[in-house]
């Protein structure tokens, strides 16, 4: 199968692991900079959803990085079946997670108007990055999932 840019082993999918790796770095940092994220189970879950987030875009970004040095293609079966599954998983947890966080934020902000006890903006900021870090991973469980079932 032709190597399209996304997949493991080509330049866009070294992007979109980066992307991935920046922004649940990015959001990961944000919350747990604040001094009342674990009070709250939700965003006890997003900081460890965006951790794990974070170690295996990072891991599969080198592996994306080697495949390229080397000219290599990853579209082996096993490689391309390890690679959907820990983005399904992954990606479904960020999605949880990113869910969970902006529900609890909305309540805090909107529902209680207790912002000024709180760090509402590093909450939205976190639940945010968490967003766009599930939106950066999406595209890569999409086209690996489709190079799986259409061999």
């Amino acid at each position: 199968m032709k190597d399209i840019q996304g997949m493991p082993g080509t330049p866009g999918g070294f992007a979109l692991r980066i992307c991935q790796f920046v922004f649940a770095v990015v959001g990961l940092c944000v919350m747990a900079t604040t001094s009342d994220f674990p009070s709250v189970t939700s965003f006890c879950y997003l900081v460890a959803a965006t951790g794990l987030q974070s170690l295996w875009s990072l891991s599969l970004a080198i592996i994306d990085i080697y495949a390229l040095l080397v000219r290599r293609s990853l579209q082996n079966y096993r490689v391309v079946s390890l690679f959907t599954v820990g983005d399904g998983i992954i990606s479904t947890l960020m999605f949880a997670a990113a869910c969970a966080s902006a529900g609890i934020t909305v309540l805090i902000h909107n529902d209680l108007d207790s912002c000024a006890q709180n760090h509402c903006a590093q909450f939205e900021t976190a639940t945010a990055m968490a967003f766009i870090s599930w939106f950066t991973a999406l595209p890569s469980f999409l086209l690996n999932f489709w190079s799986l079932a259409s061999r």
